[in-house]
């Protein structure tokens, strides 16, 4: 097995006055050796579907005309034993900050800490990549590196190697996770209308046996959800 791992982040709806009630955070998993290859097959499936293979997915795109190309992509998922998915989902109504000494970044990088707090393992090396939102992504990567080695006691910053924000549209992976996390928080915020994206979300609870807003046990290996709500409410089950 692997003992280097790339981690392909992305996040929605994560601005404290954004009018959205819920923040999606998620990561898809793969091995540095196997990247390339993973990165290779993904274009080769938007080619077999008649779309270049620069095209940029995204789950705003999902439509009901190319919906084969996006359950492509969801099967390969699935199929491909050196990816894994993990997202947590985090009710933002009735937060407290001031009550924890903290504001809403302070939050927002524990809950990113919270997403890959059981991805990171032992005597591995890990490298974080994000995908560039904004002017402050440089801050961010270097807070998100800070928070990151310091809650493993990776001061010499050899168990997270790397937090760099990229191009999504030049990284299959971080696609990949742009479509799992987007399913993942239409699904939690009770939307519907839209049959490509219906499609693909059963299509998820069919391959992953999940519901897609529940917890799942921590340690689900493949396709692993954790929903969070503040101390108030506790854990979502």
């Amino acid at each position: 097995m692997s003992d280097k791992y790339n981690l392909y982040c992305d996040e929605s709806c994560h601005l404290p006055n954004d009018r959205h009630s819920l923040m999606v955070l998620g990561v898809v998993t793969c091995p540095v050796e196997k990247s390339r290859e993973v990165a290779v097959r993904l274009r080769e499936i938007k080619q077999a579907h008649g779309m270049s293979s620069d095209f940029e997915v995204k789950w705003n795109k999902v439509s009901p005309a190319r919906k084969d190309f996006y359950l492509a992509w969801v099967d390969y998922f699935f199929d491909d034993d050196d990816l894994s998915f993990r997202a947590v989902v985090a009710d933002k109504t009735g937060l407290q900050h001031a009550a924890f000494g903290q504001d809403h970044d302070d939050w927002y990088y524990k809950m990113m800490f919270r997403l890959l707090e059981p991805v990171i393992l032992p005597n591995a090396c890990f490298r974080v990549y994000l995908d560039k939102k904004d002017t402050r992504s440089a801050d961010k990567v270097a807070k998100l590196h800070e928070v990151l080695c310091n809650n493993v006691y990776d001061f010499n910053r050899e168990v997270i190697e790397r937090v760099q924000v990229v191009e999504s549209h030049a990284v299959e992976q971080l696609q990949l996770t742009d479509l799992l996390l987007g399913a993942v928080g239409y699904e939690n915020r009770g939307l519907s209308g839209n049959a490509g994206k219906d499609a693909l979300i059963a299509r998820l609870k069919e391959r992953s046996g999940y519901a897609l807003t529940r917890s799942t046990l921590l340690r689900e290996p493949k396709f692993n959800l954790f929903l969070w709500r503040g101390r108030q409410g506790g854990p979502v089950a």
